[in-house]
């Protein structure tokens, strides 16, 4: 909670109502046939999800409210585009949804734009490359595109730099039989905040996965180490400790 801020958009988060799991998806199944009743219920009853979700969010100097609001939106959208026959609880598909919305909207008002010029000089370079890879049949250095353009390797940089589109940590990077491997998983936990950590490992869940899937997950969200070196640590692949590790979080989640 915002300290000395109980109101926010208007609304008392101090009285905030929760709904169980059992009501979310009678109200989900509801409100997909049609109720609009139902689902203005599953709005109010979300509304705590929305505000744990944009306090992540307190240090960037935002308005609490607007992030509110625009949190408010992602949660709409998670309760429309929910699929309700997955064995997957609600909070797990919408809480993405919200940091998602909210990180666009961040993203989009950032008081850093990219210049028009900046942009022309970035799409005159692409359109300078293919021309000398048709010309001369091989990729052009950064060097030749500034000479072909008349002006400095630092110019052309600068301006490709600045039109690429951020990466997803949800991107693939890599695919062996249906086991996907993403940005995400060559990435090592090194933050404290282990939340998230400490909801999934409940110790019954846990206690039911073998031995390897334990110190798979141990080395991977307790010790901060990536795929690539907890399969060097323990002898496999990494598209199996890949596929290991989403398969023991999958029966964790179900189990919760």
């Amino acid at each position: 909670m915002y300290v000395g801020k109980v109101e926010i958009c208007g609304v008392n988060t101090a009285k905030l109502p929760v709904l169980k799991e059992c009501d979310k998806s009678r109200l989900l199944k509801s409100a997909r046939e049609g109720n609009k009743a139902a689902r203005s219920q599953l709005v109010e009853g979300n509304l705590r999800l929305v505000l744990s979700v944009v306090q992540k969010f307190a240090n960037r100097g935002e308005n609490p409210d607007d992030l509110f609001q625009v949190g408010c939106i992602g949660l709409m959208k998670a309760i429309d585009n929910f699929d309700i026959s997955q064995n997957v609880r609600f909070s797990t598909y919408a809480v993405p949804m919200i940091i998602g919305e909210i990180r666009r909207y961040l993203r989009d008002n950032n008081s850093i734009r990219v210049s028009r010029s900046m942009r022309d000089t970035a799409y005159k370079a692409m359109q300078t490359k293919e021309e000398l890879i048709n010309r001369d049949l091989k990729e052009p250095t950064v060097e030749q595109i500034a000479k072909e353009m008349g002006i400095n390797k630092a110019q052309v940089v600068t301006a490709l730099e600045a039109i690429v589109e951020p990466m997803s940590l949800y991107d693939p990077v890599y695919s062996d039989s249906g086991d996907t491997i993403y940005v995400m998983d060559q990435i090592g936990d090194k933050s404290s905040d282990t939340d998230w950590i400490e909801e999934i490992a409940i110790k019954e869940a846990v206690e039911r996965l073998d031995a390897r899937e334990k110190r798979i997950l141990s080395l991977r969200f307790f010790n901060g180490k990536t795929q690539m070196e907890v399969s060097k640590e323990i002898g496999i692949s990494q598209a199996q400790v890949s596929r290991l590790e989403k398969s023991a979080l999958d029966r964790i989640k179900k189990q919760i």
